[in-house]
């Protein structure tokens, strides 16, 4: 991705989609230090039609778009883009990141846009770590923060498209989680590192997808190691899916049309400032 070297767990050999979730990016990098910002990271791109997300864990990521937007969130924190109709975005890290060097690491999915949505207002949402509501297993030892839906009375600040649950989990050896998820829900669980045992029989290792397809109303997990993890959930939109890079809608010739409207500028255009 931008030419950075990347895991990508989704889409797989075995997976290509797990609606609404279309595409996982891992990047965990230590960087050099003596770089500028704009040689760096992930120059402006244009998105339409779906919602690309960074959860960063490490580092941070300095987020510019044609919507006049630019914000830093830092580790803990979540980039949450709705693209809708159209914008134009950047993503690199931060200036001080860049020259000091340090170690990145964020995982970016995407979350497809149901037909009615995807032509809507592009929208921005940043979230800080103080600002994700958690919450933590019995023993103390499992932290999950809330980024978008509900779990256990604490609603995620995100607005969403679509029904979503979107978990980030920190547990440490021997903790033990029980995390509810509506049985319409297709779900993954993706650990970025550390060991973890699911319903008290599958062993799951650092970068380990799991896919669940609407296959029950919940996850036991019990941590074998330190670990992070993220659990995604989602209702399926069961709707045509056409990609093209950046773009995602329903038929071939919506993905024309967005091609074409960004060379015609009608997404937006982005010129970054460095200072």
């Amino acid at each position: 991705m931008g030419g950075n070297i990347l895991d990508q767990p989704l889409p797989s050999r075995k997976t290509d989609m797990l609606d609404p979730f279309l595409l996982i990016h891992h990047w965990a990098e230590t960087m050099p230090g003596g770089q500028k910002q704009q040689n760096v990271g992930v120059g402006p791109h244009p998105h339409r039609g779906f919602a690309p997300v960074s959860f960063i864990f490490e580092g941070g990521v300095h987020h510019r778009d044609s919507l006049g937007t630019e914000s830093i969130i830092y580790k803990g924190g979540t980039q949450w883009m709705n693209s809708g109709y159209g914008i134009v975005h950047s993503e690199r890290p931060p200036k001080e990141l860049a020259e000091k060097g340090g170690f990145v690491e964020f995982i970016q999915f995407w979350v497809n846009s149901p037909a009615k949505h995807k032509m809507d207002s592009a929208k921005y949402q940043p979230l800080t770590n103080e600002d994700t509501p958690k919450v933590y297993s019995d023993d103390q030892l499992v932290e999950v923060g809330v980024v978008a839906g509900e779990l256990e009375g604490q609603k995620g600040p995100i607005d969403v498209d679509n029904p979503l649950l979107t978990l980030r989990l920190v547990g440490k050896k021997g903790g033990k989680k029980t995390v509810s998820i509506p049985s319409n829900y297709n779900a993954l669980l993706y650990p970025l590192n550390g060991g973890m045992t699911i319903n008290g029989e599958t062993a799951v290792n650092a970068k380990d997808m799991v896919v669940f397809k609407l296959d029950g109303e919940g996850v036991d997990l019990e941590f074998s190691e330190d670990a992070t993890a993220i659990l995604l959930c989602g209702e399926p939109i069961n709707e045509p899916v056409a990609t093209y890079g950046p773009f995602v809608m329903n038929s071939q010739s919506e993905i024309m049309e967005a091609i074409k409207d960004y060379q015609e500028g009608k997404l937006g255009e982005l010129e970054e400032n460095f200072s």
